[in-house]
Order: C-alpha cells, then sequence, then structure tokens
C-alpha cells in the first residue's frame, strides 16, 4: 500500500463529495459567465501596463509577437486545464486534479502554491486598483495611492467584493459582466481610435537589432543567467523571447476558471468552451492593442506605468487618458473579484478534504456560497493590500501560477495512464506531446524568473510542508479511515454532473 502522502482521491469520491451535507455548491454557471470570468481576471494590469513597457525594454514593435508566443505557451496549458476540468468538475482547479492523479502531498503543495498565487495577486491587484482610483479622482496621498499606508482604497474595493462573492457566485457573474462590457468597450476604444494615429515610421524597424543588456546582479538576476552565466540580449530574437516570458503573465487567470467547474451547470461542455474562448478572446485583444500603442508612439518612449494614456497624449490626444483610466479601473476590478473567488474555492476544497479544519467549509444556506472562507479571505487579503508593500513580491504570484500549470500538464499524461475508461467531454490532443510541450515552457519561463523570487517560493513552501506534517495529513488520514466502511460510487458521473439546478 503507498503511503498516505502519496495516495490519491479517487474521480469518484471527489464528484461524491459535492453532495456532502452543507457542502453544496449552487450550480448557476453558464459557458458564457465563465467566458466572462475569464476575459474578466485576464484583461487587467497586463493589457494597460506590460505592453509598452516590454515594448520599450525587449521588443520594440515586435512586442505583438511576443503577446501570440505567449498566448501559444498558455494555450497548450488551458487545454489540460479543460480535459482535467471537464473529467472532474469539482471545486479546487489543480489542488482537485493533482489529488486525483499525483497523490495527497503534491495536492497539498499545489493547494499551498494556489493560495500563494490567488491571494497575493489579489492584494497586488488591490493595490493597483487603488493608485488608478487616486490619480483619476486626485485623491489624497493618505488615502490612496503608493504612499497611502494604510491604503484605505485597497482595503475598501476587497471588502466590497468580499461582499459581492459571499451573496452569490451568479451575482459575481453578473458584476463581473457589467464590468468587462465597460473594460472591453474601452481596450475597443483604443484600438478604434488609435488607428487613426499610427504612423509607420514607429513600426520602423519592427524587430530592432539585438544589443546586449546589463545583466542584474544578487537576488535580482533572472535564475538561468545565474546559473549559466547567459549575457541577457535586448529586442532581436532573444528580446522577443525575453518579452513574451513577461508578458506571458498578463494571461494568467484563465485558471482561475477551473475553480467554478462545481458551479457550472454543464461542466463537461462548458468548462472547455470557457477556458478556450475567454483565452482566445483576450490573446486578439493584447496583440490588437500592442499594434496600436507602438504604432502611435515610439516605441523607446513607452516605458511607464501608462503607456496607452501616454500614447494618446504623445498625439494630443489627452481627454482619452481619463477613458483609459476609467477602463484600467473597471479591468482591475473584476481581477480581484476573480482572483478573490478563485482563492475561496480552493481552500473550500482543501478545507472539505480535510487538509484545513472542515468547518470552514460551511455553506450559506440562503446564498450558496463558502462564506466563511469568503469572509477569511477577504479580510486577510484587505489587511496585506493595505500595510505590505507588495511590488517586489509580485512575481511570486508568476511562479506559483506556472507551477500550477506544470502539475496540471502533467496530471492529464498521468490520468490517460491511470485511468483510460474514463468518460472525457474533452480531450487533449496528441498526448503526450502537448501535455509535454506545457512542461518544457512553464519550467523555461520560471527559470527565467529572479533568484530572490525562487528563495522566496521555496520558503513559502517550507512553512506549507510544516503545516501539512503537523495537521493536513493526520486529519486527511482521520478522515479516509472514517470512509474506508462507506462504498465508493462506480460512476464518475455522480448525483450532479448534470444537474440543472
Amino acid at each position: 500500500m503507498a503511503p498516505s502522502v502519496l495516495r490519491t482521491k479517487s474521480i469518484e469520491r471527489s464528484i461524491l463529495d459535492t453532495d456532502e451535507p452543507g457542502h453544496r455548491l449552487k450550480r448557476e454557471l453558464s459557458a458564457l459567465d465563465l467566458t466572462v470570468f475569464g476575459v474578466g481576471v485576464i484583461v487587467g494590469t497586463g493589457i494597460f501596463v506590460l505592453t509598452g513597457q516590454q515594448a520599450a525594454r525587449n521588443a520594440g514593435p515586435a512586442i505583438v509577437i511576443s503577446f501570440l508566443l505567449a498566448a501559444v505557451v498558455c494555450a497548450l496549458a488551458a487545454l489540460c486545464y479543460a480535459e482535467f476540468a471537464s473529467t472532474v468538475p469539482v471545486a479546487g482547479s489543480a489542488y482537485t486534479f493533482g489529488y486525483a492523479t499525483l497523490g495527497e502531498l503534491v495536492a497539498w503543495i499545489i493547494g499551498w502554491d494556489l493560495v500563494l498565487e490567488l491571494g497575493l495577486g489579489a492584494a497586488v491587484v488591490a493595490r493597483g486598483w487603488s493608485a488608478y482610483l487616486q490619480t483619476l479622482f486626485d485623491l489624497p496621498p493618505w488615502l490612496a495611492g503608493d504612499s497611502a499606508v494604510p491604503d484605505w482604497g485597497a482595503m475598501f474595493i476587497v471588502a466590497l467584493l468580499t461582499v459581492v462573492g459571499v451573496v452569490g457566485t451568479k451575482l459575481s457573474g453578473r458584476v463581473t459582466g457589467v464590468l468587462v462590457a465597460i473594460k472591453v468597450a474601452v481596450v475597443l476604444f483604443v484600438i478604434g481610435l488609435g488607428l487613426f494615429y499610427i504612423s509607420s515610421d514607429n513600426l520602423t524597424p519592427f524587430v530592432p537589432p539585438a544589443q546586449p543588456t546589463e545583466g542584474a546582479s544578487g537576488g535580482e538576476e533572472p535564475l538561468l543567467q545565474a546559473l549559466l552565466g547567459i549575457v541577457p540580449q535586448q529586442f532581436g530574437f532573444f528580446g522577443i523571447v525575453a518579452a513574451a516570458s513577461i508578458v506571458f503573465f498578463a494571461y494568467i487567470g484563465f485558471d482561475v476558471v477551473a475553480t467554478t467547474a462545481e458551479e457550472t451547470r454543464n461542466p463537461q461542455r462548458d468548462m472547455p468552451r470557457g477556458i478556450l474562448a475567454s483565452l482566445a478572446m483576450c490573446a486578439v485583444l493584447y496583440m490588437a492593442v500592442a499594434f496600436v500603442v507602438t504604432g502611435m508612439a515610439r516605441y523607446s518612449s513607452l516605458d511607464t506605468g501608462a503607456p496607452l494614456a501616454k500614447a494618446f497624449s504623445d498625439v494630443g490626444v489627452e481627454w482619452a487618458s481619463k477613458v483609459i483610466s476609467l477602463g484600467a479601473i473597471c479591468g482591475i476590478t473584476t481581477v480581484i473579484l476573480v482572483l478573490l473567488l478563485g482563492q475561496s474555492r480552493v481552500l473550500f476544497a482543501m478545507s472539505r478534504d480535510h487538509l484545513l479544519p472542515p468547518g470552514i467549509a460551511r455553506v450559506h444556506p440562503r446564498f450558496g456560497t463558502p462564506w466563511l472562507i469568503t469572509i477569511g479571505t477577504g479580510v486577510v487579503v484587505a489587511l496585506v493590500s493595505g500595510f505590505v508593500p507588495l511590488a517586489k513580491l509580485s512575481e511570486l504570484t508568476s511562479i506559483g501560477t506556472l507551477f500550477a500549470f506544470v502539475v496540471v500538464s502533467i496530471g492529464v499524461v498521468v490520468l490517460r495512464r491511470t485511468r483510460p475508461e474514463l468518460p472525457r467531454a474533452f480531450r487533449v490532443p496528441w498526448v503526450p506531446v502537448i501535455p509535454i510541450a506545457a512542461v518544457l515552457a512553464c519550467l523555461w519561463l520560471m527559470i527565467n524568473l529572479p533568484v530572490d523570487t525562487w528563495i522566496r517560493f521555496v520558503i513559502w513552501m517550507v512553512i506549507g510542508f510544516v503545516l501539512y506534517f503537523v495537521y493536513g495529513m493526520r486529519a486527511a488520514g482521520r478522515r479516509r479511515a472514517t470512509e474506508a466502511v462507506a462504498p465508493t460510487p462506480v460512476s464518475p458521473a455522480g448525483p450532479r454532473t448534470h444537474d440543472p439546478a
């Protein structure tokens, strides 16, 4: 018998747990809701900040190609997520997938990793929301913005969205839908108006000639550079790839869609549609904005926190910057909302498995949401966003996400071999080629992150190991002993797979 840390949780048991009294989530999301959630969390700071910065620092007008490369890498991982989410329609995303394929210890590692990714990501983005708010309305610096301690603006938006999350996932979807419509309209406005101000001179040369760039030193240098002594280049082919490794993080968010599988009316059909549709829409928007912005202004002038506004200012359209700021606020609001939603669902799944105290996973009798976890998550994120300077720590969100992608991609191959008979509404083509390509692409991006980011990530994981061996492993073992006397259902469909209610 395998040690408990290597024991997997069967697909049947995972689906059976969705009917556990007091822990049953409402199924009320459609493919459209999932697509809106995906666009809501992906279109955010990336399209409003990274586009210009990476054009100036690494790729020039060829930043369009960088966004395309990043989208391809994300698509590889998205295919794996789509297969898992349609096969295992249970809350928890990569945590649940890891438990079903690679064992309890790996599930804990990925769950703990997702806590870092989603919670810290929400706090970082909340501070960005506060900064945009302070700029748009010229608020006093003690109230909101980079220098505010506490940052009341960040704490306010987290508290407000926590209430929305408690009231219901469907309400979250409606709020997200309204805000997504506004920010997509602003993005289309940027594209449509900007087309009239494109100059061919700004797009020439499309790929600036390569030149060496001064390497970072100490903990700030990329891990690959530290290990091999590679001198990085900007512009040229390697500059395009370097930019792709950074703008990749502008696509982070489609994986959060998978955390709502248990609240989807027809997850076998709608989860793949929602994940892939949201990623495709955002890739097209990103590439279009990148082309327009680098055509409006010389790429070397776009290294700023508000490159879109800078581009319009350069062509004399000052009033457009206010519209862009409004779109940025709406865009970032949806990112915070969906990250908080994803964080609470991961903790909910871990608690239901007794790796965390099961009492915190109680579902509200009226709203059908894990209200205790949602409130607790909101309080912690609000405090962190209000008091902790997060600029340096934001890279931890990226390494956490990439690690989750690696686990899910490996899990697809493992589950194909261990449970080939499972019905799969969506199947990744060319297995194992695509999952292996996804793993290699994600690992390549991970080793291009700074050394100090890796150090912080390892410290966070060590804390997680201590918690698992002190509490989680024992509590989960006691639960398994109790379940041993109960029969396991034979059908992975479960009683709720197609529940329309």
